[in-house]
């Protein structure tokens, strides 16, 4: 159950709370597979998220349980040596308190994979290359949002402006298919095929390898506001491929036998990633929503209206890491530093593995149940911080409780009687009360006034007030 801590954020003392999910705080010890890991790997990507953490002035818009609480813990990432397992495992256990949580009413959360797709391209159009990869246009609005702040997913509606204030809902994918949006100049470069450029856009970043050698690198940028629907729960539904047999490679290999299909089946999915370049090496990661590169095997997206970017995760569970079928222990500290429109709820995580052909066959096989640890800085700890939770008053003692016997209600007023039971008064009598059929006191009820006359000259006048 939701453990009764305080934690001070932004100067005032408030509940440590997120929305629909339950946590109680557990034990190091009790954390199976805690000491196994490397912690040294996740010491590292922690670190890198403490840059911007540190970096940052100005408390954050969106309040979340964490608030700005991984300030103190990051600066004493950042001036303490660490170069080994059990230097990270003790700074871990130093700095932090370990609380389990998951949605309300259920044991576990879910786990996911992504990775960076690396493909063949061309910065012009060719009948090899023919489907191009759009930058952010220039007509896409954010309700709210500045333009240099629109790429944070799912931030605000998202419109298209007709004239100088007539705003509409942005184009489709279907309609961007057909090249609604051909010949803007907004061109990044040119991919084979809507099939490879459907799964960068799940992704949110690609390598593309041009024909010369060198690579562009791409990375999500905005969306078109339209909602996201997962194209393998739409096979799923139509029975097509069975929820157990489902992953990436069966979507690929049913669209690439399918080419009709496939395109309706894309067009399911409303949604529609820009992207833009980035100066990154072929050595380094994928950035993730933090603004840092990640980290291949300890980085994981998270639900960022939840969330803070920078928490670690200690996730618990079986999955299929080194073939389909085989239940490999998965037990990996890692760190939040990435989000996704389809990573919703407290225990939620999708794993980054990485970039290429490898990386993406492990990714797209997850979709599995996993426990989740949350690692809460020691400023919030729930147990210390409970202890200082003010309880209600206790409840008087029998003695004290006969004293003050419960108060009795007073019998309620008789009603009115219904309009059907009033007696008409006698003929010629001026109607100022009526008697019941029922009772022997008379009850007086009220009549309404009569409309007072108007002279003729103004009851059209009248007449027209009124409507």
């Amino acid at each position: 159950m939701p453990p009764a801590a305080l934690a001070k954020r932004g100067g005032a003392a408030t509940p440590f709370e997120i929305t629909n999910s339950q946590y109680v705080p557990v034990k190091w010890v009790d954390i199976p597979g805690w000491t196994e890991d490397d912690q040294l790997s996740a010491f590292n990507a922690f670190l890198a998220s403490c840059k911007p953490i540190v970096a940052q002035r100005e408390p954050p818009k969106e309040p979340k349980a964490l608030g700005t609480s991984l300030r103190e813990p990051c600066q004493a990432a950042r001036a303490a040596d660490v170069k080994d397992n059990a230097q990270a495992r003790a700074f871990f256990e130093q700095h932090f308190s370990p609380v389990r949580i998951s949605r309300l009413g259920e044991g576990e959360g879910f786990v996911t994979g992504y990775y960076e797709p690396v493909l063949d391209g061309s910065r012009t159009w060719s009948a090899e290359f023919p489907i191009p990869v759009y930058r952010r246009p220039s007509n896409l609005f954010v309700r709210g949002v500045r333009p240099e702040n629109a790429s944070l997913p799912n931030k605000g509606e998202v419109f298209r402006k007709i004239g100088r204030r007539k705003l509409v809902p942005y184009y489709d994918r279907g309609q961007i298919e057909d090249g609604i949006l051909s010949g803007r100049g907004i061109e990044l470069c040119y991919v084979r095929n809507f099939t490879e450029l459907l799964f960068m856009q799940i992704q949110g970043s690609a390598r593309i390898r041009l024909e010369d050698g060198s690579t562009v690198r791409l990375n999500y940028d905005a969306h078109n506001g339209q909602a996201y629907t997962p194209v393998g729960r739409i096979l799923i539904e139509r029975n097509i491929v069975s929820r157990e047999d489902m992953s990436m490679q069966r979507i690929r290999d049913y669209m690439a036998s399918n080419p009709d299909a496939a395109k309706d089946l894309r067009r399911q999915n409303k949604s529609y990633i820009f992207f833009r370049e980035v100066q990154l090496s072929d050595k380094d990661e994928a950035v993730g929503a933090q603004g840092i590169p990640l980290t291949a095997g300890r980085s994981i997206a998270v639900d960022r209206f939840l969330h803070v970017y920078g928490t670690p995760f200690f996730v618990e569970g079986i999955l299929p890491i080194e073939s389909e079928r085989s239940q490999t222990p998965f037990r990996r500290l890692m760190v939040s530093q990435d989000t996704g429109s389809a990573i919703v709820g407290p225990a939620r995580a999708d794993i980054y593995f990485g970039a290429g052909v490898d990386a993406g066959r492990v990714a797209g096989r997850l979709k599995h149940g996993a426990r989740f640890v949350m690692l809460v800085p020691n400023s919030l700890d729930p147990v210390a911080a409970g202890k200082l939770q003010i309880l209600p008053a206790a409840r008087p003692s029998a003695k004290i409780a006969k004293l003050f016997p419960p108060h009795k209600e007073t019998p309620p007023a008789k009603e009115a009687p219904a309009k059907g039971d009033v007696k008409p008064p006698p003929a010629g009598d001026k109607p100022a009360a009526a008697t019941t059929a029922t009772t022997a006191e008379p009850v007086v009820v009220p009549l309404p006034q009569a409309r007072p006359e108007l002279p003729p000259q103004r009851r059209k006048k009248f007449r027209r007030y009124r409507r």
